[in-house]
């Protein structure tokens, strides 16, 4: 015997609750629009940066010498800032999940699969980012690359999902919107209220996590997962010596080789000798915070003209390190010739500890914390 499939007369269930609306849903999703599109754009900038295609990377600038600290540091404070909106969206829709029938047509279909698409890739993004602010990483892949592709991926569903829902958006965008207006007046109040805990809830998460990469919120950083100033030297440390396999056999008998048309060695005496400058850079790595910090050295582009490197030659940059995915460097010109680039001897007037990079690292301006090479042994003309 068959019995014939048939889908209920009516939905499975049934929401009587108050702001599940389209206005409600739209002044949220204007926020959690705003955040995903700079998360997107800084996140894309951070990526080239640490991994520039080609000839891009002779195209990159050094200057502002703060832009990294401050795009990074955005990228991260609008990803955190996206959790609660996120939050607050699905609370705003879920009812719209139990929609019936649960397929009206295939435009339907797609809106819905895009939906899906959307709501998957934003909670998988927003996540693995804040784990990877602790620098914990429970999966097996790779990080970086996943978390790259998977963001255009974010970018294109929310932008189908935009151009479906604009005639709805349009018609709830402000309180005198026509498709707002025809809403219960009494809801209004109690909307903006929930709209007002839901910006306040963001600004707190905001204001209490931002100071690892905004120094003026240092005394509020109560949940962020870094403090700038702890650390050896008072800088805060990913990869220690011990982690990197530095150990004092490592740098006994170091020399920094530079290799070109005029290839030649420096023990770290002779390197002590050469004229020294001083910079305040900061470090700014991926995981959003950063610090200003005083660093002495010498300039790589002196180091590079000495070995016949002209005023457009770049630089190949090898650590003591035995592995590691940044062990070795590639330098565009415009670092490794601006006059802010060093090869750091020392941090706030002392030499290089150990887990700094000790005897000798890289420092330059607007530049991922990944790229600043520590422990260098080798320099090589571009």
């Amino acid at each position: 015997m068959r019995f014939p499939l048939r889908l209920p007369a009516g939905p499975p269930l049934t929401f009587k609750a108050r702001l599940h609306d389209a206005r409600t849903a739209t002044a949220i999703g204007r926020w959690l629009g705003l955040a995903f599109a700079v998360c997107f754009a800084t996140g894309v900038l951070s990526h080239y940066f640490q991994h520039p295609p080609g000839r891009l990377a002779d195209l990159l600038p050094s200057r502002p010498y703060w832009g990294y600290r401050f795009t990074q540091g955005l990228h991260v404070i609008s990803g955190i800032a996206a959790i609660p909106l996120l939050l607050a969206k699905l609370w705003a829709v879920y009812p719209r999940l139990f929609a019936w029938p649960p397929l009206r047509s295939v435009p339907h279909a797609l809106e819905r699969g895009s939906v899906a698409v959307l709501v998957a890739a934003g909670l998988f993004e927003l996540f693995t980012g804040l784990l990877n602010t602790f620098q914990w990483y429970p999966w097996p892949f790779s990080f970086v690359p996943v978390h790259f592709a998977l963001s255009w991926l974010l970018i294109g569903a929310l932008m189908v999902h935009v151009a479906v829902k604009w005639p709805q958006i349009q018609d709830h965008w402000t309180r005198r919107s026509p498709g707002t207006l025809a809403l219960p007046e009494a809801d209004g109040p109690d909307r903006r209220a929930l709209l007002a805990g839901v910006a306040a809830a963001v600004g707190a998460v905001t204001l209490t996590t931002a100071g690892q990469s905004v120094t003026a919120l240092g005394r509020l950083d109560l949940f962020a997962p870094r403090d700038p100033a702890a650390g050896p030297q008072g800088l805060p440390v990913n990869r220690t010596a011990k982690a990197a396999g530095i150990t004092a056999a490592s740098v006994r008998d170091w020399r920094l080789s530079v290799a070109g048309p005029r290839p030649y060695t420096l023990t770290l005496d002779e390197l002590r000798a050469l004229p020294q400058y001083e910079v305040t850079l900061p470090i700014a790595c991926v995981e959003g915070w950063s610090k200003n910090a005083r660093w002495t050295g010498v300039r790589v582009r002196d180091l590079l003209e000495r070995a016949g490197g002209g005023r457009g030659s770049g630089a190949r940059v090898e650590s003591l390190e035995p592995a590691g995915a940044y062990r070795v460097m590639e330098m565009g010109r415009e670092y490794a010739q601006d006059p802010l680039t060093l090869l750091a001897l020392r941090l706030g007037g002392e030499e290089l500890t150990p887990d700094h990079g000790y005897p000798a690292r890289i420092i330059a301006p607007n530049r991922p914390g990944v790229l600043q090479t520590k422990w260098v042994a080798r320099l090589e003309v571009a």
